[in-house]
């Protein structure tokens, strides 16, 4: 699988294009900021657009969305109550539901915490991880915002992020990417949901 990353916005939010040959079709993953540059790319890649994948419904992760949609035809996609908190995601995601990418199987996993409705999109066959705000290299999404839980966040983190081997390459919604087995060691609040609340 091929990834490119394009950062954007006062909160220098990650949005994602993955793919796995030029000429081939694509997903796009969270686009926030600069519609232009994802469909900019697509075009010189001669990508087909099957739809554009969402973590949660936040701004600084849907606000190319529209602009996308339109330009290409296509479809987007969301879990949950966010789907209904953020209506230009016309399609619903199911947890467990796999997602074809030219014959690589992405995986839809529900992870809410930061919100009610975010997932991550996991595909094991190619150790990679899109966590959108659920976790970070160095730090977790907050809780404190609308349909937040840290307690929810807690449970994703335990039941979800912590089964992928060490060498998943995570793709968060903010900073840079990193591997699981790094999460471990060096992301504190991580390590601590983890161990039951020691360091």
């Amino acid at each position: 699988m091929k990834i490119k990353r394009f950062i954007g916005g006062a909160l220098q939010s990650n949005g994602y294009v993955i793919y796995v040959r030029e000429g081939g079709s694509c997903y796009i993953i969270d686009p926030g900021y600069r519609h232009n540059r994802f469909l900019d790319f697509v075009k010189e890649n001669s990508l087909s657009v099957n739809g554009v994948l969402l973590t949660h419904y936040h701004y600084d992760h849907t606000g190319a969305v529209k602009n996308i949609c339109s330009a290409l035809g296509c479809s987007a996609y969301m879990f949950g109550d966010d789907r209904f908190r953020y209506k230009e995601a016309t399609e619903p995601l199911h947890d467990g539901q796999i997602i074809d990418l030219d014959g690589e199987k992405i995986e839809v996993l529900s992870t809410p915490g930061h919100t009610a409705g975010g997932v991550c999109f996991y595909s094991a066959g190619n150790r990679v991880a899109f966590t959108g705000d659920t976790v970070f290299n160095v730090d977790l999404g907050r809780t404190d915002l609308e349909s937040g839980s840290q307690k929810e966040l807690e449970e994703s983190v335990k039941n979800v992020t912590e089964k992928w081997p060490g060498d998943v390459t995570i793709y968060p919604g903010h900073g840079d990417p990193c591997s699981m087995s790094y999460v471990r060691k060096e992301n504190r609040e991580y390590i601590e949901i983890i161990n039951g609340g020691q360091k």
